[in-house]
């Protein structure tokens, strides 16, 4: 599994980043970078815990990715940029809610444990908007957030193509920005 992981959970199942390695000098040099656009269509039901509450989630997002070598070490870093839109749909009344959202994910410490594992603080900030049928927004999610994960690196520290994603470790700093309750909003706009 990519150390890369996408924005939304929705997304994680769709996009799978390969990276190759390069070689590498002491300052931070390209290991891999690109885009990838990725479009998904799927039915949820019981949406946001309302039993019998059946949603169409169309997700529709642009992925521009990095890994550079940084340090004495040349351990890989990971970026990426998401842009997109994910469109609920009430197929019953064909009401509907789009999320506009745009976020960076970054490494901004990667620390390699000596065990071959490595503990990744990870810096997230963006913004997202719900809007209504109407246009009119009706909830956001604006800020940033930083988390640890640990990464399996397989004894291959400087290459990313191996690695394996072990635990999430926590947040190490909440979200700064205002976090509107998106089930409450898009339920009760859908309904």
């Amino acid at each position: 599994m990519s150390r890369l992981a996408p924005l939304s959970a929705a997304v994680a199942a769709a996009t799978l980043l390969a990276v190759t390695i390069g070689g590498g000098a002491a300052v931070a040099k390209p290991i891999d970078r690109g885009t990838v656009h990725e479009e998904l269509d799927v039915v949820l039901t019981d949406f946001c815990g309302v039993t019998g509450l059946e949603v169409d989630l169309h997700v529709d997002v642009v992925f521009e990715y990095a890994v550079r070598s940084r340090g004495s070490d040349q351990l890989p870093y990971f970026s990426q940029l998401a842009t997109g839109t994910r469109t609920f749909t009430n197929p019953d009344n064909d009401r509907v809610v789009t999320e506009h959202f745009n976020g960076l994910e970054k490494d901004l410490r990667v620390t390699d444990n000596g065990d071959g594992t490595f503990t990744i603080l990870v810096l997230g900030t963006g913004n997202s908007t719900l809007t209504g049928t109407d246009g009119k927004a009706i909830a956001r999610n604006p800020g940033q957030t930083r988390w640890e994960i640990l990464i399996d690196n397989n004894g291959t520290p400087q290459d990313p193509t191996d690695d394996e994603f072990l635990a999430d470790l926590g947040n190490v700093k909440e979200s700064t920005g205002r976090t509107d309750d998106y089930c409450a909003a898009i339920v009760a706009e859908l309904t």
